[in-house]
């Protein structure tokens, strides 16, 4: 079966298909899998590249390929047709030497900002609202957030493809500061990777969505049951994402600030549906006439 989806869960998915293999459903399973921006990726789909199963950082890169490569109602289950969540966060350098423990220490002097580029990335997405919302989940005005937002952008300083590139790219040395998901930055201490992070008092939480296409195998249809259900929450779970599954426990995760407490609840936190869904959110930040267009080409 083939699996096409964003880049940043490569490390779960990898994980994912070796324990559904060991399944009755999963034994024989082979897998072929492509990694890449969640919206690149959706664009591939639907320009015929072979999918059985996707995966994208933002709902609305799924709902592009609704009804012609997905079938209406592939998010009418359970979890609403999530595998995963996460919450926004700050990573930075062994020891915090900017001392950089909330959004307002980003738009410092001197401050380097890493974060993907939102033409692309899902993640960068996810990045730029978290920042956004945190003026406005402060009793701020969309004017004070989009002068934050301006002296954010000032501040970045590279803006990668996709949320893996950027932790690549700040991992070798670049920026002070990478804006993440909460699973990339475990993820990457699971690896080794000399970093901390900090999950703002304010954040944003992330949802991730996944389904089967029209003329996927009987096996894609059996891995994303398996992905939804506790023990698939588990192993994702184990790579850093929040459980979309009430009552899953992974038990200690390496990588996170504290193992035995890895899923810290934010002070405050905004959601997509706040927001009025992903729709209005496009068109609100990320059109042409978008805020987020407005303030890249004033930069």
């Amino acid at each position: 079966m083939n699996i096409v989806a964003y880049s940043v869960p490569k490390p779960a998915y990898d994980a994912l298909s070796s324990a559904f293999q060991k399944t009755p459903a999963g034994s024989g399973v082979t897998f072929k899998s492509s990694y890449g921006p969640s919206g690149t990726q959706s664009k591939n789909v639907a320009g015929g590249q072979k999918a059985d199963y996707v995966g994208f950082s933002v709902g609305s890169d799924l709902t592009k390929l609704v009804p012609s490569k997905v079938a209406d109602g592939w998010d009418s289950g359970p979890t609403k047709g999530l595998v995963s969540d996460s919450v926004v966060v700050i990573a930075v350098r062994k020891g915090n030497p900017k001392h950089i423990c909330g959004w307002d220490d980003l738009v410092k002097s001197g401050v380097k900002i890493v974060t993907p580029d939102p033409a692309t990335s899902g993640s960068a997405k996810w990045n730029i609202l978290a920042a956004y919302e945190h003026v406005l989940l402060n009793g701020g005005t969309e004017a004070q957030a989009k002068d934050y937002l301006t002296k954010f952008f000032k501040n970045v300083v590279v803006r990668a493809s996709s949320g893996a590139v950027a932790t690549t790219q700040f991992t070798s040395g670049t920026g002070d500061a990478l804006i993440s998901y909460e699973d990339e930055a475990i993820d990457a201490r699971q690896a080794g990777q000399s970093i901390d992070y900090v999950v703002p008092a304010q954040s944003f939480l992330i949802e991730n969505p996944a389904a089967v296409t029209k003329n996927a195998s009987a096996s894609a249809k059996n891995f994303l049951d398996y992905v939804q259900s506790v023990d698939g929450q588990t192993v994702f779970a184990q790579k850093g994402f929040r459980p979309v599954i009430t009552g899953t426990n992974p038990g200690p995760v390496e990588g996170a600030n504290d193992p035995n407490n890895p899923f810290p609840n934010p002070q405050k936190i905004a959601t997509i549906e706040q927001l009025g869904g992903w729709s209005a959110v496009n068109d609100k930040f990320f059109a042409s006439d978008g805020i987020v267009t407005k303030i890249e080409g004033s930069g």
